[in-house]
């Protein structure tokens, strides 16, 4: 996945979840968050950030946010919409008879359905930014949507369905996830059970510049 035409930024404040202002070239400006996450360890005054040009000419907003520089890890992607578009181009190199997004399941609404031979998958994809001590963690806020998921995949499992939740890391140099207790130990407790009845979770290793996220070569589905 790579964007065009990306520019440096320094970051002053966030307004609120969906804006921010930013120095442009030394003049203020509001730009638009692609990510609704707290993001309260990344989002810095001074932080030098990664912005896109707009795809609809006539926004409000002439840019997206789209990465942030962790000291000791480069950029930080933190487009809420690369993870599944990444996976999207990851599946299809697993040799997959169906790939289907957004497919509908009980009452969720999962990121992928796959197909090969007579296996049925469901893959739920969850985007990591939250770093600690080289390990990366989710949640950065409690999501009652990602214990429905949870929940939801386990007993998919139970039904024979091959089930995994996928968490894909936005940055370089984090090769592990693990369930963010602290923020929310309830997702933690249903990360645990749907292991248990059988939910593969995975974490996935991402190249990442400026301008391009790719999830990391020689890292199978199974």
């Amino acid at each position: 996945m790579k964007y065009k035409n990306v520019i440096r930024g320094s970051f002053k404040s966030r307004q609120n979840r969906f804006a921010s202002e930013v120095f442009i070239n030394g003049i203020l400006e509001k730009v638009h968050v692609k990510n609704t996450g707290r993001l309260g360890e990344l989002l810095l005054p001074g932080a030098d950030v990664v912005l896109a040009p707009a795809e609809n000419p006539e926004r409000k907003t002439r840019f997206d946010l789209i990465g942030v520089y962790k000291n000791g890890f480069g950029v930080v992607n933190i487009d809420s919409q690369a993870p599944n578009k990444i996976t999207a181009e990851w599946l299809a190199g697993h040799d997959f008879d169906l790939v289907k997004p957004e497919y509908k399941y009980g009452n969720s609404r999962f990121d992928f359905y796959m197909e090969k031979g007579d296996k049925k998958y469901l893959l739920e994809v969850k985007g990591c930014t939250l770093e600690r001590n080289g390990v990366g963690y989710f949640p950065d806020a409690p999501t009652e949507r990602g214990i429905k998921h949870l929940r939801e995949l386990a007993k998919a499992a139970g039904e024979g369905y091959e089930c995994a939740a996928a968490f894909v890391v936005q940055m370089e140099g984090v090769h592990e996830v693990r369930p963010n207790v602290d923020t929310h130990p309830e997702f933690g407790k249903a990360l645990w059970e749907a292991q248990a009845a059988g939910v593969r979770v995975m974490t996935l290793s991402c190249r990442v510049s400026e301008d391009e996220i790719a999830i990391k070569a020689g890292q199978n589905f199974l």
